[in-house]
């Protein structure tokens, strides 16, 4: 192994040393840099061939060098003899510009030790493709030893060859003289190219004239550098000494042979006995048999034979074989139109380009990309021919690899990227989007590739929006998520508000739920999912639109939508769009299954949740009556003593002590051996009751005082009759004047009743009345009208009864609101009538409660009201209280107890007052 690399750094040593000291010092070396050994060309093989690059344009180019040290074994003046005819031979080419040459970029430059020249870039000659070696680097360039011509390259390699030949023989009017393998050059585009004029004869004649050529007799004493290679030949040369066009088409012929040959050529010639080996080929060639041409295709084997005849009249010109139709291949016809594209105008090239894609399948990679790739870009200046072109580069870019498509196609695509007009560039890329960002470096597709996309979304064209968002869910996976995020999305959104188009509105909703799975989670639900709702149409596209974003997202298994959003967004949105008037049938069905869906999801979860923390809730709830267990013995032992205590010292209701033995009855089910989970369920739920009654403050009674036993009501009715009785026997001038007390006005107990007259206040001396203030006092029965707060003596109130307040006595029991309901109970019951019965026994006739009134309605009055003529002594028997009587308000109209004919006799006189006042006492208190 160590041998291997030592023998290969001394080899690389070698050519280095060998480069630098063949070109050092050649005024080449100036303005170009000189590379890589690439090939081997010209006479012999001469030359050898570098790869170069020009110091100041940077533009590449292939250098020939001859070294002098190849012709070190020959005197002086043979070197000099192969220096001056490979001189003319660079001087002959630089001369002559055609497409079917080589073209020279700096001329012959000579130095001590080398000849140097630069011209195009260069692939090798069709000697080194063919298998000729010499004077070629080792190792071998495997770009050489590989190298294999395709059918279409040879078709069109030759038909180069003939097309500079013909340009040679009718414009120049000159044979080249050698035309052979080592004298065609492939460049860097794959087209053949001639060189080696260092044997060309010009025609000596006058353009007008025929052309004459003159010929050199066959010296076989010069050096082979200074001599044609016999093998391609022609028999006229060494045999007659004349030469003409036919002669090179001759060495095409031969040259034909080889290339369909692997080289090989059709005679091997000793060139030690010239004339001998060309006579033997003179009667090879007069009986030349289909034999000997058997892999020469067949539709070109007789212009083979044509152009090896012996007779050169007989050879077809160069014009002649331009036009067989071997050549009218469709490869060949494309390269060669290719070629010839610089001279055709747009409408042409239009035309050409647009049928370009159906042959580009049927032509090999290499001759694609070394040929038709470039001239296609170079096309990418010409903005009108753009949409034409950029098809066809694109369809070669699948082809090519990453590398390829970086090195090759990437560069001259940037400034298309850019470009905005025409409009259909945009389209073309958009199509070809998933191609651009598989093999566009990350960088590229952030800096190019992406704002190109921008651009589209945002384009006035309604038709490119629609493409963009159409195409953009094929390629979203190849977008990193940032970029998708933070600038695809914003577009897309801003595209579906701010149009007008219905269909770029669909289209975007469409690519958003197309690349919903390319998206996190929580971006869809806090910005996709509320940008929804700022949707502006209704239209049922759109609705259906909304509706296939949702669906997705709910049933999307890496998305999904939380109950939280279901109920708080979702939901509310949905609903009302699925009674939008423009629905059809189906469609509400489509919304109606996605809501019920929503909902069946919303209800399965929230119910496992609820009863996740319910288990839990139980769980902790059977831990609290674990950790009670251990109490329930003490609670046991305590007993009911500690429940008495409680009651009678804390104040705590019953309720306590039933939840004692609810803990006391709990205790016991705990022992036995197990429980249900509906039983535990039931203890659990009793104590957590039990320990809420616990936590409450204890009720405490209220401070209740013991009234003493209330007197024993006396028989109202014989106590009226017989006050009543002492009153009317009384005189009306020795009445007692109630106390002050009797007569205040607010707040008056008992019933206050007042009465008018119509007489006039002036002429009334006196007035009648009763005590405002007297009422009836009876136990827990009371009755007001009017406001509680009113004074009968502070102004005009409303005719009638104007106020009966509700007051309880001194004597009457408080009553509390715990006796209460026995107060509403003894109100209910029917009224007690033994004191009626006593009163109205069989000695007196029975008498009905409302007669009675009556009756001691007309005895009060009357004692009241003095007869006719009497003195005025109310004022001074009853005070000024009296004088309320027949102000507004106290009135009798409409009182039943108060008709005019209770008025209408005179009151008796008043007798046994001492009595009825005691009675009064006992009445009232």
């Amino acid at each position: 192994m160590e041998s291997m690399l030592n023998k290969l750094k001394s080899t690389v040593t070698k050519v280095t040393a060998d480069v630098t000291s063949a070109v050092m010092g050649n005024p080449v070396t100036r303005e170009f840099d000189v590379g890589r050994h690439i090939a081997s060309g010209g006479n012999g093989l001469a030359w050898k061939i570098f790869n170069g690059t020009k110091k100041s344009t940077k533009q590449e180019v292939a250098v020939f060098v001859f070294d002098k040290k190849l012709i070190d074994k020959y005197q002086k003046f043979e070197k000099d003899q192969i220096i001056d005819s490979l001189k003319r031979g660079v001087q002959q080419l630089t001369r002559l510009r055609h497409p079917r040459l080589l073209t020279v970029q700096h001329p012959l430059e000579e130095s001590r030790d080398c000849l140097a020249f630069c011209t195009e870039p260069v692939c090798a000659s069709l000697a080194n493709v063919l298998g000729s070696w010499d004077n070629l680097p080792s190792p071998l360039p495997s770009d050489i030893k590989e190298y294999k011509l395709y059918d279409v390259e040879t078709k069109y390699g030759l038909l180069q060859v003939s097309e500079g030949l013909s340009f040679l023989h009718s414009s120049v009017k000159m044979v080249h003289g050698n035309i052979t393998p080592e004298n065609i050059i492939l460049n860097k585009s794959g087209a053949w190219k001639i060189m080696g004029f260092d044997f060309c004869i010009q025609s000596t004649n006058p353009s007008e004239q025929e052309p004459k050529f003159p010929c050199k007799e066959w010296d076989p004493n010069l050096p082979s550098l200074c001599l044609p290679n016999p093998e391609y030949l022609a028999p006229e040369y060494i045999l007659s000494v004349s030469c003409e066009t036919a002669s090179d088409m001759y060495s095409l012929g031969a040259v034909m042979y080889a290339v369909f040959n692997k080289g090989k050529p059709i005679f091997e010639v000793n060139k030690q006995d010239i004339y001998k080996s060309f006579s033997r080929q003179l009667d090879q060639l007069s009986r030349l048999s289909s034999g000997t041409l058997q892999n020469i295709p067949e539709e070109v084997r007789e212009h083979v034979k044509l152009l090896l005849n012996v007779a050169p009249a007989v050879r077809p010109d160069a014009d002649q074989m331009t036009k067989i139709p071997f050549f009218d291949d469709v490869g060949a016809m494309t390269l060669q139109y290719f070629d010839s594209l610089f001279q055709r105008d747009n409408l042409q090239k239009s035309q050409f380009f647009k049928g370009l894609p159906k042959v580009l399948p049927k032509l090999p990679k290499r001759v694609i990309i070394q040929r038709i790739l470039p001239c296609l870009t170079s096309e990418f200046v010409n903005p009108d021919m753009v949409p034409f072109v950029l098809p066809n580069v694109l369809l070669i870019a699948e082809e090519c690899t990453k590398e390829e498509y970086i090195k090759l196609i990437l560069p001259d695509l940037g400034p298309v990227f850019k470009q905005q007009e025409p409009i259909q560039i945009l389209l073309i890329l958009l199509q070809k989007m998933d191609l651009l960002l598989t093999k566009t470096p990350p960088d590229e597709i952030k800096n190019s590739v992406l704002p190109m996309v921008y651009r589209a979304l945002e384009a006035p064209s309604i038709q490119i929006q629609e493409l963009c968002l159409n195409i953009i869910p094929t390629f979203a996976n190849l977008i990193d998520y940032p970029s998708m995020k933070n600038s695809l999305i914003p577009r897309i959104k801003n595209a579906c508000l701010q149009t007008s188009s219905l269909a770029v509105r669909v289209n975007s909703l469409v690519c958003l739920g197309k690349i919903l799975e390319y998206l996190d989670k929580w971006f869809v639900l806090d910005d996709i999912l509320p940008f929804l709702q700022q949707i502006p149409s209704k239209e049922p596209a759109v609705l259906m639109g909304i509706l296939g974003i949702y669906k997705c997202t709910f049933t999307h298994k890496k998305l999904g939508i939380t109950k939280e959003q279901l109920a708080g967004r979702v939901l509310p949105h949905l609903i009302p769009l699925s009674i939008e008037n423009n629905l059809n049938l189906n469609q509400f069905n489509s919304f109606i299954c996605v809501i019920k869906d929503m909902l069946n999801r919303l209800e399965a979860e929230h119910k496992t949740k609820l009863e996740q923390l319910h288990v839990m809730q139980e769980q902790q709830k059977s831990l609290d009556i674990a950790n009670q267990m251990s109490g329930s013995e003490e609670a046991r032992s305590s007993g009911t003593g500690n429940q008495i205590d409680k009651v009678f010292n804390n104040g705590t209701d019953l309720l306590t002590s039933g939840s004692d033995s609810k803990e006391n009855e709990m205790s016991s089910v705990q022992r036995k051996a197990s429980l249900t989970l509906e039983e535990k369920q039931r203890l659990a739920k009793e104590q957590e009751q039990a320990q809420k009654l616990k936590s409450q403050q204890p009720l405490k009674p209220q401070a209740t005082t013991v009234t003493p036993p209330v007197k024993q009501t006396k028989d109202l009715t014989d106590t009226l009759i017989d006050n009543m009785s002492s009153l009317t026997s009384r005189p009306i001038n020795q009445a007692q004047v109630a106390s002050s007390n009797s007569f205040s006005s607010v707040p008056s107990m008992g019933i206050g009743m007042g009465f008018s007259s119509p007489i006039d206040n002036t002429k009334r001396n006196m007035t009648n009345g009763l005590n405002t203030n007297m009422g009836f006092q009876t136990a827990g029965f009371t009755m007001g009208a009017g406001l509680a707060t009113q004074n009968f003596f502070s102004g005009p109130s409303a005719a009638g009864a104007t106020k009966m307040n509700v007051v309880p006595p001194a004597n009457m029991p408080n009553y509390s609101p715990m006796n209460a309901a026995s107060a509403l109970t003894q109100q209910n019951r029917p009224p007690d009538m033994s004191a009626l019965d006593n009163l109205f026994g069989p000695q007196k006739p029975k008498v009905s409660m409302k007669q009675l009134a009556q009756q001691k309605s007309s005895q009060w009055v009357n004692q009241f009201v003095p007869p006719p003529g009497s003195p005025n002594t109310s004022n001074t028997a009853l005070g000024p209280q009296m004088n309320m009587i027949g102000q507004p308000g106290f009135g009798i109209q409409g009182n039943p107890f108060f008709s005019p004919q209770n008025f209408a006799q005179p009151a008796n006189t008043m007798t046994n007052s001492s009595s009825a006042s005691n009675d009064l006492k006992d009445l009232f208190g």
